[in-house]
């Protein structure tokens, strides 16, 4: 058996993350000066959470997160993001406590109406690694082929909206999608279930990476008043090569705006297929990051 590793797929991609990988496509247009010179639009937000989840799944451990979000977009509709947020080092192992993601794109479109968007996004996990088996000797019965993984992930990003109803498609174009490879997806698989039989089947397809993977996500807007909205969420990842590793969430929740901030309530669920893989260590046993949850959250810009 192999040691007990926390999982790759333990942080999902809080809904606000992958989000936000194309939230900068949706930015309002910055306008031009008087004297017809472009100018640029750059809004600064920091916030805290009582859990980050992410496509569903907690990053941060199921415990509060903080953010830093800044956000540029120029009239000519290129648009920029920078996204800083504290992460578990249980969900992600050996982090050293941050997730920078880093985003750019094109966004065109009336934002009443018919909208596109299309970028490119990355998130970094500094000192984020784990060493996992890439296959198993059957005969003896022992896990082999010890390398290492990084959760490093990469997308391209295709947007398209109408109004407030909202679609994106993420392709994974990294070699891995959050660490999803033989050695993490079949590796804990073999470490937390009972059965190692599931595990096995995983590696007798052979040493394979996620790259190519699709996540979905389809989300609406509804003003309830001048300061309240309401947010309907539903998404769906296919993690390629990995169909243990597909999932569903969805969410639904309020924000609204006081006193210049924002108070977002969110109740968030997850479907996965197999629940180990979202387990991340928690003393001498486990703990599931893909549980019923309420995020509350509040935000602040400048």
């Amino acid at each position: 058996m192999t040691s007990a590793q926390s999982t790759p797929l333990a942080g999902g991609l809080s809904s606000f993350l992958l989000g936000a990988l194309l939230a900068t496509t949706l930015a309002a247009p910055a306008l031009a000066d008087t004297s017809g010179t472009a100018t640029m639009a750059i809004d600064t937000e920091i916030k805290l959470l009582s859990d980050l989840r992410n496509r569903g799944i907690s990053d941060s451990g199921r415990k509060p997160s903080a953010q830093l979000n800044v956000q540029l977009a120029h009239e000519s509709g290129i648009i920029a993001l920078a996204q800083l947020s504290t992460v578990s080092d249980k969900a992600f192992t050996d982090a050293d406590g941050y997730n920078l993601l880093l985003a750019t794109g094109y966004r065109w479109g009336d934002p009443d109406a018919w909208h596109f968007g299309v970028g490119l996004a990355k998130e970094f996990f500094p000192g984020a690694k784990f060493d996992a088996p890439h296959g198993i000797d059957l005969e003896a019965g022992v896990p082999v082929d010890f390398r290492r993984t990084r959760y490093d992930t990469a997308y391209a990003v295709l947007e398209l909206g109408w109004g407030k109803l909202e679609g994106r498609i993420l392709n994974v174009i990294s070699r891995t999608y959050r660490g999803a490879d033989t050695g993490g997806v079949c590796g804990q698989i073999l470490a937390a279930a009972v059965d190692p039989t599931p595990a096995i089947e995983c590696y007798l397809r052979g040493d394979k990476t996620s790259r190519g993977s699709m996540l979905y996500d389809i989300g609406y807007k509804y003003d309830l008043t001048p300061t309240t909205t309401l947010n309907l969420h539903a998404g769906t990842q296919r993690i390629r090569h990995f169909k243990e590793a597909d999932f569903s969430d969805y969410s639904i929740g309020v924000t609204h705006q006081r006193w210049g901030m924002s108070f977002t309530a969110e109740w968030v669920t997850t479907r996965t297929h197999r629940p180990e893989l979202f387990l991340i260590p928690d003393g001498n046993g486990w703990k599931r990051q893909d549980d019923d949850r309420l995020v509350v959250s509040v935000g602040y810009k400048f």
